[in-house]
């Protein structure tokens, strides 16, 4: 089932967020996340708040999810609920609100609404809050989610960028995900959605599956370059408690991923694609051009403001972070009676911020500001960098190639 929230402290039935945060509303860029939690199946590594069929049966909710439009009464209240809470966001910001500068739909697998619901959340947005002119609008997608139609329909309703969920283009690293999509398909679906207008189309990428050798990897990152798409994320297969994949190792069916097999594979990834010209401007993200990055989440990673629509979905304003109830029927039943659908809240302190900063920002190619650290933290620069993990330069500081294959221990050795 999908992991579990933190407990927090009591939010507001209201939505009301402190004073303090709300004056820090109009200093940085505002994005919205809206979390779609339906899929047609559940992946066996994924521990993400998402909802299948059987997970949802409840009389009438949901038979099968074929199409976007199968989600039947389930997706229509799912989309009546997310219109409230967009409202309710934009009541609580009131006149701080900026325009929105990004908008994201992830999931779960957004495309199994029908493509002129996603239309209706966007519009939504930018009647509540305005669009920036040059916002960008990305959707999660399942490559067997989408068709030219409604690609077409989701173009010609705003949305500007699409991430296909390509994983692997090698059957057995496929069946062990438990992925439904064939090698082929993120291929020919990159094809429709550049024939639909989109300049911007993403692939992820998964390495480290259990039996997928380097040859394999090797061969799903020709493939998904041969697509020529402008943005590739890459994440190393993490194994989450109670998930099919970690039952599957725990009897002993599958091996942990190892360790020096990921880094391999991520050395890889980072010849194959920077060969091809291609940037990473975030530890597991790459980009063919400058314009070509993901601004959504270069917003989490630099500390912006964020709300989060729907099920489970987390949202930070001015140090203020909260999380939605996790499951569908709840979060429209709060909602349809005129409440916050938030489970709870906490107010980050200003080392907490601070902290965070460092979490976030060191991953960035661009780096982070030398005085985020503490006295302590700046102390173990030197050897840090004696060490080929860091370097400094204009009072930033940056991974190396090797101190991005142990972003984490770096990490705990500057805020420890």
């Amino acid at each position: 089932m999908p992991s579990a929230l933190p407990p927090g402290d009591p939010a507001p039935v209201n939505g009301a967020l402190p004073g303090a945060s709300l004056l820090e509303v109009g200093d940085r860029p505002l994005g919205i996340y809206l979390h779609v939690p339906f899929c047609r199946t559940r992946c066996g590594y994924c521990d993400f708040n998402t909802y299948t069929p059987s997970e949802l049966r409840t009389g009438s909710a949901v038979a099968e999810l074929q199409v976007s439009s199968d989600l039947g009464e389930t997706g229509d209240a799912y989309l009546d609920a997310a219109l409230a809470e967009i409202d309710l966001a934009a009541r609580v910001l009131g006149s701080y609100a900026p325009e929105v500068s990004t908008v994201f739909v992830g999931g779960g697998t957004p495309t199994l609404l029908a493509a002129s619901d996603l239309v209706k959340l966007l519009a939504r947005i930018r009647v509540v809050f305005g669009l920036a002119t040059d916002a960008e609008v990305t959707t999660e997608a399942n490559p067997e989610s989408v068709t030219p139609a409604s690609l077409a329909e989701l173009r010609a309703g705003g949305f500007t960028r699409i991430s296909y969920g390509m994983q692997s283009a090698v059957s057995h690293v496929l069946a062990t995900l438990d992925r439904v999509h064939s090698p082929g398909r993120p291929i020919a679906a990159v094809a429709e959605a550049r024939a639909a207008g989109f300049d911007q189309v993403s692939l992820d990428l998964i390495y480290g599956t259990p039996g997928e050798t380097l040859t394999d990897w090797r061969h799903s990152l020709d493939v998904a370059l041969g697509a020529d798409p402008d943005h590739v994320s890459a994440y190393a297969l993490v194994v989450e408690e109670g998930t099919k994949l970690a039952a599957r190792v725990r009897r002993g069916e599958l091996p942990l991923p190892d360790d020096d097999d990921l880094a391999d594979k991520y050395l890889l990834a980072e010849e194959v694609l920077t060969g091809e010209g291609f940037h990473a401007y975030e530890v597991s993200n790459w980009a063919a051009r400058a314009d070509a990055v993901c601004r959504h989440n270069l917003g989490y990673w630099r500390g912006d403001h964020w709300w989060g629509i729907g099920p489970g979905a987390h949202s930070h304003v001015g140090g203020t972070r909260w999380w939605n109830v996790k499951h569908p029927a709840a979060y429209a039943t709060r909602l349809g009676a005129g409440e916050s659908p938030a489970q709870a809240r906490e107010i980050l302190t200003a080392d907490d911020r601070r902290l965070e900063q460092v979490l976030l920002e060191i991953r960035l190619a661009e780096g982070m500001p030398l005085d985020r650290l503490s006295a302590r933290g700046r102390g173990r620069v030197g050897d840090l960098g004696v060490r080929g993990l860091v370097t400094v330069a204009d009072d930033r500081l940056k991974l190396t190639l090797t101190g991005r294959l142990l972003a984490d221990a770096v990490v705990r050795e500057l805020v420890d």
